[in-house]
């Protein structure tokens, strides 16, 4: 038998029932992410079990996601002590002893929860803060399902479907902003969301970057955007110069936090193999109380997806009779927020390699 090896000469393959673990330190209360790769052996359905007691989950290995017959996955962990157990195991019980899936490349990252910015009620709307990644690894990172936000390996966020939705970055794929980005994966099966705080009753716009991964992804590409009760089937049709667009959808909140939710339209799969999933990618998502919105110029933002700064060098306020200069200086960024914009990013990344079977 030939046997798929993610990376490098060696793997591990667990049998029936069979399970390998290490002990790891860790800080009690923080969460973790855990990015490892795996592959089946055979052609029958095959799952995995990751777990650090009492927390885990079953992910189930298909080839569907591409045709190399592995994939990178991620999963998280709030750490209940100093030190854990993470525990890999085979719980299948197969009439082949041969089958099992192959895991390598295992890799702990503590995450860090973003501030949510001032402008901006979405917490780590760029996708920045997420799963380790390796570096000569070209297949992103796959997030299965998650409905816990609090112990997410996309942290804010949540994947609500029976599909996974992939985490890529800049080296390998086209990203809008930043480095990191998320594509969506199998139609209505692969569903990122997140509940954003608001308050009832006022109106609120949610923009972000629709993308192309760059990927060979066959066209068209399009997503179903929802915030609140409002939907949006919006169409990947960017100009010649970009590999993404801006799109905004307005909505009235009902509630103290309203669901933002992105799925594809479509089952897209690439141009050179014609099995390997892709689809449209998303990034910089953001969503601001409407009525924020100054001077009318709100919408103009997602003209420009560089940002424009307006200097209003002399406005003259009648104050008592008098009159005084103001000077002010607007940007009217990718959101379409009208005001002074200031972004700041902290780079914190604390990576622990615990498994690495290829030498």
């Amino acid at each position: 038998m030939i046997l798929i090896v993610p990376r490098g000469a060696h793997a591990v393959r667990l049998g029936n029932d069979a399970e390998i673990s290490q002990e790891l330190t860790v800080e009690k209360g923080s969460t973790y992410s855990v990015t490892f790769s795996a592959a089946r052996t055979c052609a029958q359905l095959e799952s995995l079990n990751v777990s650090v007691p009492p927390a885990s989950q079953t992910i189930d290995l298909q080839t569907l996601y591409n045709v190399q017959g592995w994939d990178p996955y991620a999963w998280a962990f709030e750490a209940a002590e100093d030190k854990v157990r993470l525990v890999f195991t085979n719980p299948g019980m197969e009439d082949d002893p041969t089958c099992g899936p192959i895991i390598d490349d295992i890799a702990i990252k503590k995450l860090f929860t973003p501030d949510r910015p001032k402008d901006n009620a979405v917490i780590n709307g760029d996708y920045e803060e997420g799963p380790w990644m390796f570096a000569n690894v070209s297949l992103g990172v796959l997030l299965p399902t998650k409905l816990d936000e609090e112990t997410s390996s996309l942290p804010g966020w949540i994947v609500e479907s029976n599909r996974a939705v992939r985490y890529i970055d800049s080296y390998h794929y086209s990203v809008p902003q930043g480095k990191r980005a998320i594509e969506l994966l199998s139609g209505k099966e692969g569903i990122i969301s997140q509940m954003v705080e608001t308050t009832p009753n006022k109106p609120y716009t949610m923009s972000f970057a629709l993308g192309h991964a760059e990927d060979k992804c066959k066209q068209p590409l399009a997503i179903m955007a929802f915030a609140g009760d409002q939907a949006q089937n919006i169409h990947y049709t960017p100009d010649s110069n970009s590999t993404f667009q801006l799109a905004n959808l307005n909505f009235t909140a009902k509630a103290e936090r309203t669901r933002i939710a992105f799925y594809s339209v479509y089952y897209n799969t690439r141009t050179d193999d014609m099995s390997s999933l892709c689809g449209p990618v998303v990034d910089d998502v953001r969503v601001w109380f409407s009525g924020a919105r100054r001077l009318g110029l709100g919408g103009l933002g997602l003209g420009f997806g560089l940002g424009l700064w307006v200097f209003a060098v002399a406005l003259f306020l009648v104050i008592g009779g008098e009159k005084s200069s103001l000077c002010a200086v607007y940007n009217l960024n990718r959101s379409g927020h009208v005001g002074i914009l200031v972004k700041e990013k902290i780079s914190r990344v604390h990576v622990l390699v615990v498994g690495d079977f290829f030498h």
